[in-house]
């Protein structure tokens, strides 16, 4: 198949007009046509019905629209990473991030990216790290920062740091936590947690199902900083990462507990996909953030990453 043919096939199907989508092309109408006809003899599929009014995708041409699309950004991704082989990287990237992550992550990583890219942009979407799991899979964004994704073939995942999970009361709070808790007892405790599929969430709630623990989830409550005011007003116990506790969340000081037996652990992950190539800027924009270290911005005594 030629890149050219599959061009003019995707034009016609979008404007439903070979007139219309050769006067889009700068090319003679019959010319369009002709190479058309030369890629349904190639693949022997009619892939457009033809009548008075214009050009109607046939059900096979609707089918090979979706491939033919693909193939022609990958082409253009191909161009665009040679291109910037000889010159600065141009073009934007798309970085999707969960909120907390967001917040202290942003302002360093756009001023490191104007920086050495000032001829690209960077575009950040916030999202729960499920959420923005399904973005990198479908393509809306080229990289993303996830806690504790599921294992996917179409995925590449990098440790960036880990750091223990612990239990907040309000500071002060009535009868006063232990230094350690275990895994056994987190239910004992009325707890305020993310709602599923939050990847806090999941994760304890995988914990303590092996240990076979049931939780008591006194509320239910997605925003970190909600969650952090309600334990600082003693309405109930949070499960929460250090950094989460200790940071620019925690505007009230919590008495916090570690969880042993076992150690719950959190894990940031830099994840890109497998399935698609990746362009330069996007490379580039991953080693930005690895050179930021996220582990002295948000967890110092975190444990040096592993691979994942």
């Amino acid at each position: 198949m030629d890149l050219k043919q599959i061009e003019y096939f995707v034009r016609v199907a979008e404007r439903r007009s070979f007139s219309r989508a050769a006067e889009m092309l700068d090319v003679a109408q019959p010319t369009l046509s002709r190479q058309v006809r030369l890629l349904e003899v190639e693949l022997g599929q009619h892939l457009l019905y033809r009548n008075g009014r214009g050009a109607e995708p046939t059900e096979a041409g609707l089918r090979f629209l979706e491939h033919a699309r693909a193939l022609l950004t990958l082409a253009e991704r191909a161009k665009e990473d040679l291109q910037t082989l000889r010159e600065t990287p141009t073009g934007k990237v798309m970085i999707g991030l969960p909120p907390r992550i967001a917040r202290v992550l942003t302002p360093p990583l756009v001023q490191a990216f104007r920086q050495d890219f000032p001829d690209a942009s960077i575009a950040v979407a916030e999202g729960l790290s499920a959420q923005v799991r399904e973005w990198l899979l479908a393509g809306r964004v080229d990289l993303a920062l996830l806690y504790d994704p599921a294992p996917s073939p179409q995925l590449a995942y990098e440790s960036l740091f880990r750091e223990d999970l612990v239990l907040a009361a309000a500071a002060g709070h009535q009868p006063p936590l232990p230094d350690r808790v275990p895994v056994a007892r987190l239910g004992d405790y009325p707890l305020v947690l993310p709602s599923l599929p939050n990847a806090i969430r999941t994760l304890v709630e995988s914990v303590c199902r092996a240990q076979g623990v049931r939780l008591k989830v006194a509320a239910e409550v997605d925003a970190v900083q909600t969650i952090v005011e309600l334990a600082a007003q003693g309405d109930a116990y949070a499960i929460l990462p250090r950094s989460a506790a200790r940071g620019p969340a925690a505007e009230h000081e919590l008495s916090l507990c570690a969880i042993g037996s076992p150690t719950i652990t959190n894990n940031l992950v830099l994840a890109s996909p497998r399935h698609r190539p990746a362009t330069r800027l996007a490379a580039a924009t991953g080693q930005l953030i690895r050179e930021l270290r996220l582990a002295d911005l948000f967890a110092p005594e975190a444990s040096p990453p592993q691979k994942s």
